[in-house]
């Protein structure tokens, strides 16, 4: 209903089809809250948006017309607050209800949203209050993120209000529920958005340096049309769960903007420890119709004794946030007779490149690209890449910037230009594209290993290694060698009934085993064990931090 005002075709039968007839009709000033949610609860204010539940038994159903009423609420408060268009606002709600009330209002007042995660210590704190000029934090009130924020305040100026969420207030907070239950009336500001405003921005958790300010426009939430409709596959009738805390991108792709345009329900499991038993019982016992989870998820669901649970309402499963091992695809499909669709995409894009539907999946592939850009690959010197031939996966975009495509790194002009210039956005990661039109992750530009004239992906060595069952996680680097330029290094945490066996031994087992999954040339010539890998806030492994420590030891 909400999804035909911006399509002019909303079925598709074949990548053809879609490629011929997908075209999103974009208003001017759109604005996602009005003209999707409150959209909603005037033409369907019953239907369920918001199906909430948490660890501790609680239970609570939101209608469109609840969400509306929510995030008006909190509109008018945040006006009191001082908050209007352009204020940056950072949340960190975790997996509250109350962050889909504060996003939305965020978005009627013209305000910039800032989502963040709740491990954020003082000092990335201090980093974001004032690289961005915030004014206001709105979080979890629990000590172990109140406590953070506290003693961020001295070092961030700009900062004018925080607001907790609850369940404590500390002193120098607002009140959220007290403050929203006193608001008057809320009127929509005179001065509304237009689509080149910054609605939403995040700061993405690299495998090297500071974080960037990635900033998206206002029309962005169209360009999880695709995300929503095509690759969830989700209609009206859907009840979705995609596994993230909201700060990270990954919530508005599967906790937001495309679910409720298609009108599905979305379903929030708030838990503070991943379970992947709790996290099958919630597919039971709610009746989850799609999943989107990483592929770390699906290994410890698949892990599980899946035959213990009813797992029949799941229609649909995709997949994204790191590549898919293909043990992983076909483990699943044995156990649940599903088909993990993968996607990949990044924080300055949506929806890159694909499983759709209509298309049959290659386990291991992420599929062909979305015709929502023009994506290929380019050799090192800037001329296309052949089929079957490594490149850098970029965004044709020529004098017209496509709808999802970031606007900016905000306030570093030359980082933007070093990455968009030419009509042409360089994502830093590299595939293959074969015969078919599918691509195959390698990995970072940074991450690929030359070795005696070979270009070596991590990500094809990992998953080599993911197969043999002593593997529970594990990374690949290059190490430098005098001969070959580099050599392989796979740092693995071992399953705890093969550690007692770490040793020469199980090196040349597994140095064996991927000879024997793989290409001979690719096996890791060096092996460490060790019992965590250096990670991101986000999850990402910090490869470059084992890189360093073993230049360091070189050294």
């Amino acid at each position: 209903m909400i999804l035909e005002r911006f399509l002019d075709q909303t079925t598709f039968e074949s990548q053809d089809d879609f490629i011929a007839n997908y075209k999103v009709n974009i208003p001017d000033g759109f604005n996602y809250g009005y003209d999707v949610v409150d959209e909603w609860a005037a033409k369907a204010p019953d239907k369920r948006a918001l199906c909430w539940t948490n660890d501790k038994g609680e239970h609570i159903d939101f209608s469109f017309a609840d969400i509306k009423r929510e995030s008006d609420r909190t509109a008018s408060y945040f006006q009191s607050l001082g908050i209007g268009k352009g204020d940056m606002v950072m949340l960190i709600l975790k997996r509250r209800y109350e962050f889909w009330f504060a996003i939305i209002a965020l978005h009627k007042l013209g305000a910039v949203v800032i989502p963040a995660t709740h491990l954020l210590t003082k000092k990335d704190i201090i980093y974001r209050n004032n690289a961005a000029d915030i004014k206001m934090i709105v979080c979890v009130g629990e000590e172990s993120v109140t406590t953070q924020v506290i003693e961020a305040m001295p070092e961030s100026p700009s900062i004018k209000r925080l607001v907790s969420v609850g369940p404590e207030v500390p002193a120098g907070f607002e009140d959220f529920h007290r403050g929203i239950e006193a608001a008057s009336a809320f009127v929509r500001p005179q001065e509304r958005t237009t689509n080149e405003d910054i609605s939403l921005m995040y700061f993405t958790s690299g495998t090297t340096g500071n974080p960037k300010m990635v900033a998206h426009n206002f029309t962005y939430p169209l360009a999880h049309i695709s995300t929503g409709s095509y690759w969830h596959n989700l209609h009206k009738d859907s009840l979705h769960l995609t596994i993230a805390d909201t700060g990270w991108g990954k919530a508005v792709w599967g906790k937001l903007y495309g679910q409720w345009i298609a009108g599905s329900t979305v379903f929030v499991y708030d838990h503070e420890k991943f379970n992947p038993a709790d996290m099958l019982r919630m597919i039971q016992d709610y009746r989850i119709t799609s999943l989107c989870a990483p592929p770390t998820i699906f290994r410890f669901l698949i892990r599980e004794d899946v035959t213990k649970y009813d797992l029949s309402s799941l229609e649909y499963c995709t997949i994204a946030g790191e590549a898919l091992n293909p043990a992983v695809y076909e483990s699943f499909l044995k156990l649940t007779g599903i088909k993990l669709m993968e996607g990949f995409g990044q924080t300055e894009t949506t929806l890159t490149v694909c499983t759709f539907p209509w298309t049959m999946p290659k386990p291991g592939s992420m599929g062909k690209a979305n015709p929502q850009y023009v994506v290929d690959l380019l050799r090192a010197d800037g001329t296309p890449a052949e089929d079957g031939e490594q490149g850098e996966i970029v965004v044709r975009y020529g004098d017209k910037r496509p709808l999802g495509l970031f606007k900016e790194y905000y306030r570093d002009e030359a980082l933007t230009k070093a990455t968009c210039h030419d009509g042409i956005y360089y994502t830093g990661d590299v595939a293959w594209r074969d015969e078919d039109g599918y691509f195959w992750f390698v990995g970072r530009t940074d991450d690929v290993i030359k070795s005696s004239g070979y270009r070596i992906g991590p990500f094809e060595v990992e998953s080599a290694l993911m197969t043999h069952p002593a593997v529970v996680e594990c990374a690949i680097t290059g190490v430098p060698d005098e001969i070959r330029g580099q050599i392989v290094k796979a740092t693995i945490i071992l399953a705890k009934e093969y550690k007692e066996r770490a040793g020469e031994m199980l090196v040349k087992e597994l140095q064996d085993h991927v000879k024997k999954v793989t290409a001979p040339y690719k096996y890791p010539r060096v092996i460490e064990f060790v019992e965590e890998l250096p990670k991101t806030i986000s999850g990402k492994i910090r490869r470059v931090e084992i890189r360093d420590k073993d230049s360091n030891n070189n050294g």
